[in-house]
């Protein structure tokens, strides 16, 4: 199992004015789950209450504009859409667990429907720095019955230009029985961007991956990492995510679309190309684990490749990604 430290890179050691104070990230806890704050400005919030699994509603950018979707956990927004009520701002999961779907809510009391749920245990850490550190332990339930575990260890970080990022590392665990990850596009590792961001708004949003292929072309390619930009109540902003590449099956394939979705998925390979991919399912044997790990970056204005790529060298060059083999 790939086990990984949680020393960050220290973004202050050599800034330009010794006098200069590293922001304030603190982590408190709520009645709903964990508020993120820096400098006592809103930044993020992991939820546990009244949501069908743990999502991070809102995701607030450096201008202080919320960088992804509204609804369903708030009022529906210029240019959004009340569809997909499972796209949860950011979140994690798959829709093919042993059969069992927890990307789709189910309706209680539908016939035939398993209420598939990944249920908040209890809260490992919760301290404030920068970054910030959540780390959760949650259960992978159907109908009430135990399929599996998992545990989150996720970072809330500044750097010194003001750029955001979430570190998010999962460890999935099949503690009851093997696991089988089916093949689907339905994965794992989700953003639902801003209503004004996403492509199809016609405002200039832009979806972007390190081969240049942009907006549907980048669907299903394979790739260390997507970008994706667009306006935020006038202000040019984007999201990147970032797959480790210590990931499995790195890089992976994306689940990106011109509505606003885009999603970090591994197992979905048949699913995103059928002509020409194997079968992308894999087996977790009792008792073992799967562990992914990805940095989301929010930033001002539309980033281009190169901008995205150094931020991509500076998460897999910061000390909290090397293997415990590698300390």
């Amino acid at each position: 199992m790939l086990m990984l430290l949680a020393t960050p890179i220290c973004q202050w050691c050599n800034a330009n004015d010794s006098n200069s104070k590293p922001p304030e990230v603190t982590a408190t806890s709520t009645d709903a789950g964990v508020r993120i704050e820096i400098d006592g400005k809103p930044f993020a919030e992991y939820l546990t209450k009244e949501v069908p699994q743990p999502v991070i509603w809102p995701v607030v950018g450096p201008a202080g504009k919320n960088m992804t979707r509204s609804y369903p956990l708030g009022p529906v927004q210029d240019t959004e859409k009340a569809d997909h009520i499972h796209h949860r701002s950011l979140w994690f999961t798959h829709g093919d667990v042993n059969g069992l779907d927890f990307w789709r809510d189910q309706p209680a009391g539908v016939a035939k429907q398993s209420q598939n749920l990944i249920a908040h245990r209890d809260f490992i850490k919760v301290a404030s720095g920068n970054p910030a550190v959540v780390s959760t332990r949650n259960d992978w339930t159907s109908d009430g019955k135990q399929i599996c575990e998992d545990e989150r260890k996720v970072l809330f970080g500044v750097d010194a230009d003001g750029t955001r990022w979430i570190d998010y590392t999962l460890t999935f665990k099949a503690t009851e029985s093997d696991i089988v990850l089916g093949d689907t596009k339905e994965g794992m590792f989700a953003v639902r961007v801003a209503g004004t961001m996403k492509v199809d708004a016609g405002k200039g949003g832009r979806i972007l991956n390190p081969d240049g292929k942009t907006n549907k072309d980048a669907w299903g390619e394979p790739a260390n990492w997507i970008e994706y930009s667009g306006p935020v109540d006038g202000e040019s902003s984007g999201i990147a995510i970032l797959s480790h590449p210590q990931n499995f099956r790195h890089p992976c394939r994306w689940h990106v679309r011109n509505y606003g979705l885009f999603a970090a998925n591994p197992i979905g390979e048949h699913h995103f190309n059928p002509s020409t991919v194997e079968q992308g399912a894999i087996t977790i044997r009792k008792g073992e684990s799967l562990v992914l790990r990805y940095r989301v970056v929010i930033h001002q204005g539309a980033w281009e490749s190169g901008q995205v790529e150094s931020a991509y060298q500076q998460f897999i060059a910061d000390p909290a990604t090397k293997t415990s083999s590698e300390s």
